[in-house]
Parts: structure tokens; sequence; C-alpha cells
């Protein structure tokens, strides 16, 4: 279920109640919002066990008080994905200046503020703890805490988690449970590997993430035409039988998965209207393909239109496309 959330919408002497409900929805807080009030645009998403909220609003700090911390709510682990600008997050003792791209963890059984005095502009995911289910202590150990920026497992479930945040209805296609699972594995692994913890439990996570982290590996790295099963292979220790063995029991072909990727990538270029500054070979381009005629084939195969052709119906539908109210990207 996905709730499309604009404080427009609302009268402006009932916004502040309307935002706090909808706080609440996410985790109970309190919220510190200036004059002239509240101004918040975004999407929640349920995904299985895992809550999603892409928010862009103009809170300037956002406060779960020892009251709070003591609610009903079940035990819960937040991961906070920082959009742009950046973010002050305080739990446990320390705190945490999160900028574009970082990872951030912070609990719910212990009092947290987050503090951006330009607004609040982070994807957030919200899972229980019981289906997390973490080795004990570790969670204190991590909160208010920069999650190994740089880290080949954290800089790929960044990507991961952006993605999901940006299209949670594409993933719920997928099975909600089953993306819910991957994520929290994902989560976990990313924990471990921060604090450099080898287990049996780690080995675990790591292993039941690969085919995913291999999927945001080439996700990341579509744009390169010399991206080859070798490469990837390479950047996650397999073998390339390993390789591919991971991926066909996902029923995912690789070549075939690349190219689907960048095909839509391209399409999306296209009907951005932004394309209309750039030629289709440039587009092609930046998405791998080094031949613009064998790309106009295969863009014609799949979606029955030349990309020239997909571009002109796309521009002429924009101001039907602008007309909606769901943010595509925050």
């Amino acid at each position: 279920m996905i709730q499309i959330v604009d404080s427009r919408t609302i009268a402006a002497g009932m916004r502040a109640e309307s935002m706090h409900a909808v706080a609440a929805r996410i985790i109970p807080v309190e919220l510190d919002f200036p004059e002239p009030g509240p101004v918040v645009r975004g999407r929640l998403a349920d995904l299985g066990g895992l809550r999603i909220s892409s928010i862009r609003s103009n809170v300037t700090k956002v406060e779960r008080t020892p009251i709070l911390a003591r609610d009903d709510l079940a035990p819960s682990l937040m991961l906070g994905l920082q959009v742009s600008g950046s973010s002050l997050v305080v739990q446990d003792g320390r705190e945490a200046v999160v900028r574009p791209g970082d990872l951030v963890v912070y609990s719910s059984t212990s009092p947290y503020t987050l503090v951006d005095s330009e607004g609040y502009r982070q994807h957030q995911f919200r899972m229980p703890l019981e289906r997390l289910a973490p080795p004990r202590d570790v969670v204190r150990q991590v909160t208010a805490t920069r999650l190994s920026p740089g880290h080949p497992v954290a800089d790929l479930a960044a990507g991961y988690f952006r993605h999901l945040a940006d299209r949670p209805g594409a993933f719920a296609d997928a099975g909600a449970d089953a993306v819910s699972q991957s994520s929290m594995e994902l989560i976990r692994a990313v924990i471990s590997t921060h604090l450099d913890v080898t287990s049996a439990a780690t080995k675990a996570s790591l292993e039941a993430t690969l085919q995913l982290r291999i999927l945001e590996y080439v996700r990341a790295h579509l744009g390169d035409p010399s991206l080859n099963a070798a490469r990837i292979a390479a950047e996650h220790h397999i073998s390339r039988r390993q390789l591919y063995n991971v991926l066909a029991a996902g029923g995912i072909s690789l070549g075939d998965w690349i190219r689907n990727q960048r095909l839509e990538g391209c399409r999306d270029d296209l009907g951005s209207g932004l394309s209309q500054r750039v030629t289709i070979a440039s587009v092609a381009q930046r998405w791998g393909f080094r031949d613009p005629s064998s790309f106009g084939r295969l863009f014609r195969a799949e979606y029955g239109l030349s990309p020239r052709q997909w571009r002109q119906t796309a521009t002429k539908a924009q101001p039907a496309l602008a007309s909606d109210p769901t943010p595509a990207r925050l």
C-alpha cells in the first residue's frame, strides 16, 4: 500500500495536527516546524514488514522523547538514507552528521533527535527488531553512526535503498515479503561488516544478499559499456560460473537483465523531456550502448517505437504527466 502525503491538500489550520498524525504512522515523534507551519510532501509505503517513508519537509527537528521511547510500538530499527543537505542524528550518547548517500540507524527503544535547519530530507526504512534479529547489543553499537561510508556493502546498500524508496510499487510487484526479507538481510550485512563482526550470521547474511548485491552493482555501472561477467564476478570474489548460478536461481539471465535495464533507463530519459537538449545517441551512450544503430533496433523491438518516436510521443504527453500529484523523486 502506498500513501501520498501533501500538506498543500490540507487546510492551513489543520496541517500541523495532520502532519503529526502522518509522522505517528511512521513512528511517534515530536516535530518542530518553522512559521508559517508544515510543508510536507512525499509518500509512505508498506512492503511486508518494512515501512518506507520518503519525505521532504520543512520540519527542523524530529524528536523521539524519553516518554515516547517507552510507548507500545514494537521495538524497531530505523535506517535513514540522507537524500540531500546534511542532518545531525543524536542517540545513545553519540551524534553523527550524515550527508547525501550516507546511511545511519536509530532505534525506537531509546530517545533520539534528528536536526536539520534546512528541513527533513531522508528516506527512512522502519523494521521490527524481532524480524531483523541482530546479535545482542549490536544495535547500541551502531546507532547515530555513519555506516561504513565508502565500504562496498554499504555503498551498494545505499543504492538499493534509494531505488527502493523511489519505486516501492515496482518492488511490491516482485513480492512484498520477499523484498522485505532481502532488505533486512542487507541491513544486517551492512551493520555486521561495519562492526567487522565475523560470525555464521554475518556469513549467512552476505550469502543471502549476494544476488541483490550483484544486481545493485550492475545497476550502478550500467553506463559502462565494458561491464561484463568477468568483472562482476571478480568484484564479488566469486567465479563466473557461480555468478551465473546465483542469478539463475532467481530466474535472471545476466545479459538480458543488463540490456533490459539499459533500455528502461533510455526510455525514461527520452520520455522525461530533459532529453530534448541532447541527442538520442548521447542518451544511448550514457546507458552503455556503443552503437546507435543496434540500440535503435533493440529499442523498437522492446517498445514497438523508435527512440525518436517514443520521445515525440512522451513530449506531447508532458502536460498530462505534470499534473500527476505523485512526487517521482524527493
